[in-house]
């Protein structure tokens, strides 16, 4: 009887595999480069980088450390936190990954609420929220 309980006992612990480990399916840009791309939009917006560039670091720094697919359980996405992230749809089909996609919205976004992102930045210090 042992002996044919310990060949059970081996035989199905030779069958079990583990999953092969898969390289993740997007490589997110460094978060220099998303400041570059968003700091070379600014003044198409009417933004003066001088003036207003730190803030948008501060800002975004502070909701999603500047990473594309950052995100949260409630919705929250990308670059810009957007809340629901498919909001940002409406700047490029390319959404979830695009950082000049994210940017291009949370733009929008800011110059719509808040004006600029120093007036964004403000709100967020006082309500924990943009």
């Amino acid at each position: 009887m042992r002996k044919r309980f310990a060949a059970v006992v081996i035989s199905l612990s030779v069958s079990i595999a583990l999953p092969a480990l898969s390289a993740p399916a997007y490589a997110e840009n460094p978060v220099g480069e998303n400041q570059r791309i968003a700091k070379s939009m600014m003044s198409s917006w009417g933004w003066r980088p001088s003036s207003h560039f730190d803030c948008l670091v501060r800002l975004w720094g502070a909701v999603s450390g500047w990473r594309e697919t950052a995100g949260t359980p409630s919705g929250a996405y990308g670059i810009p936190w957007a809340n629901p992230g498919k909001l940002m749809a409406s700047a490029g089909s390319d959404w979830k990954t695009n950082a000049t996609t994210q940017i291009k919205w949370g733009f929008s976004y800011i110059k719509g609420k808040y004006s600029t992102p120093c007036g964004a930045w403000s709100h967020y210090q006082s309500h924990g929220s943009y």
